[in-house]
């Protein structure tokens, strides 16, 4: 099975929760907004676990599960704070190194290793994806690089990434040892409960303006059918991600799956009249020649 346009609808659906939460619920904090985030899709996808068969677990399955679930949790609260203390124009792009990452993680853990060709394309996608948010920094294309040394929300950002390319792997290795529709249900149901309350000393503080949004009719509709966007998008983007990633090199999966950043730039220019939208067409362009790359090195 081509696992190809999975990996692209993860995408999209990726930049589609990214554009819901900023649109309904940036007034909240971001341990809010991550709540709702990992909360919203077990709507859909703790039901599904009493319709679908249930494959055999192991030790070996839970064992991977104890070490992916805290490194899930750490690079979340890493994330938050990276972005609370510097600016996304000089933390988001690094997200865009995962896919580098995750060649070395690969390899250690599931013994992958794409061809030459595949690489090229991953680093070509890796500078796309890096370039795509520069043209907000005051300082130019190496400013990011430049605040790895001076900035420590940059820092941190750089550590999710690498968190992230082991998670990635970890996942995978997951769902090998399972089954991606199981998976993706089970695992994304547990972290609904696991986050929140991890979270809880942060979007408990955002209780009052909660009650005072929803105190009209009007503003309680309108939340929940967000928030239902929200559970919508985010699953649809659990499912494909853990199906395209069981299909294929995740270096490669996770690759293709940072082109939300494109299609978070498109969402910025139509609902928030976001700008500089042509300078980040070149970034499109090197993510476009990479994931060419990968495609052949498949082909």
């Amino acid at each position: 099975m081509n696992w190809f346009p999975f990996a692209i609808w993860a995408a999209i659906s990726s930049a589609t929760t990214d554009a819901i939460l900023k649109a309904r619920f940036s007034h909240l904090s971001s341990a809010s907004m991550a709540a709702i985030r990992c909360s919203a899709p077990a709507i859909f996808l703790f039901p599904a676990l009493f319709f679908i068969n249930w494959p055999r677990l192991d030790i070996e399955f839970f064992k991977t599960l104890l070490f992916l679930l805290p490194l899930e949790i750490i690079a979340l609260i890493l994330y938050m704070r990276a972005i609370q203390i510097s600016d996304l124009s000089i933390t988001i792009p690094f997200l865009a190194f995962t896919p580098v990452f995750a060649l070395f993680t690969g390899w250690l853990i599931l013994g992958e290793l794409p061809k030459l060709l595949g690489i090229i394309g991953v680093l070509l996608t890796v500078i796309g994806g890096y370039s795509l948010n520069i043209s907000e920094s005051k300082h130019g294309l190496l400013e990011p690089i430049k605040c790895i040394f001076k900035e420590k929300g940059s820092s941190l950002m750089l550590i999710v990434a690498a968190i992230y390319s082991v998670t990635s792997v970890l996942g995978k290795k997951a769902v090998l040892l399972s089954a991606p529709l199981f998976f993706a249900c089970f695992y994304f149901s547990l972290l609904s409960i696991v986050v929140p309350i991890v979270l809880s000393p942060f979007w408990l503080k955002d209780i009052k303006k909660i009650r005072d949004k929803l105190n009209s009719k009007t503003s309680l509709s309108s939340s929940i059918i967000s928030y239902l966007a929200v559970a919508v998008s985010q699953a649809s983007m659990v499912l494909c991600h853990f199906w395209a990633i069981s299909l294929v090199d995740v270096a490669y999966m996770i690759s293709v799956k940072r082109t939300s950043l494109f299609f978070s730039v498109i969402y910025g220019k139509i609902l928030f009249k976001e700008q500089r939208i042509l300078e980040r067409l070149v970034g499109v362009a090197f993510m476009l020649v990479g994931i060419t790359l990968i495609l052949f090195s498949k082909g």
